[in-house]
C-alpha cells in the first residue's frame, strides 16, 4: 500500500511564458515550488510559506489562480504518491533567492522543459497541461509526431 503525502506548489510564469523550476538538494529531477501542507493549513497558506522559505517571495493567497489538484509518484519518497493542489503565480519583477533545501532555480521555456529531468507530477500533469493551454495540442502528440517523421 501506498503512502499520500498532501503538497501545494506553484505552477511560477512570468511574461513571455517561461515557467520557474526548482532543484532540491539530493533531488535529480525538477519540480515546482512547494511543499507538504502542515496540520491544518490551508493549499495557499503552504504555498505562501513555501515560496518564503524556498525563494524569498512573499506572494499572497490573492495572486495565486488555483490551477488543479493531481496526484502522482512522489518524486523522492519511495511507495508514496503526491496529492498536489497546484496553483499558478504570475511573477512581474519578484527577485528570487533560492533558500532552504533548494539547490537550483531555473527558468525554462515550456517547449525546452521535456529535455530537463523531471518529477512524475511535473511532466505528467503539470506541465503537459500548461502546454495544452499555451498550444491547444498534447505535447506527448507532438513528441510523437517528431519520432515518426524522423
Amino acid at each position: 500500500m501506498q503512502g499520500e503525502i498532501r503538497i501545494a506548489v506553484a505552477l511560477i510564469v512570468r511574461d513571455n511564458g517561461d515557467t520557474l523550476l526548482v532543484r532540491k538538494r539530493g533531488i535529480p529531477v525538477y519540480l515546482q515550488s512547494g511543499g507538504r501542507i502542515e496540520g491544518t493549513e490551508t493549499p495557499k497558506a503552504t504555498l505562501a510559506r513555501e515560496m518564503h522559505e524556498e525563494l524569498g517571495l512573499k506572494i499572497p493567497p490573492s495572486r495565486m489562480t488555483p490551477f488543479g489538484c493531481f496526484e502522482a509518484q512522489a518524486a523522492n519518497v519511495p511507495d508514496h504518491i503526491v496529492v498536489a493542489h497546484v496553483f499558478r503565480v504570475h511573477l512581474h519583477d519578484e527577485l528570487i533567492t533560492p533558500a532552504a533545501e533548494i539547490e537550483e532555480t531555473v527558468w525554462v521555456p515550456i517547449h525546452e522543459a521535456p529535455a530537463l529531468p523531471l518529477a512524475p507530477l511535473t511532466r505528467d500533469h503539470i506541465l503537459t497541461l500548461y502546454w495544452q493551454m499555451q498550444f491547444g495540442e498534447d505535447p506527448h502528440d507532438r513528441r510523437e509526431a517528431r519520432t515518426t517523421a524522423a
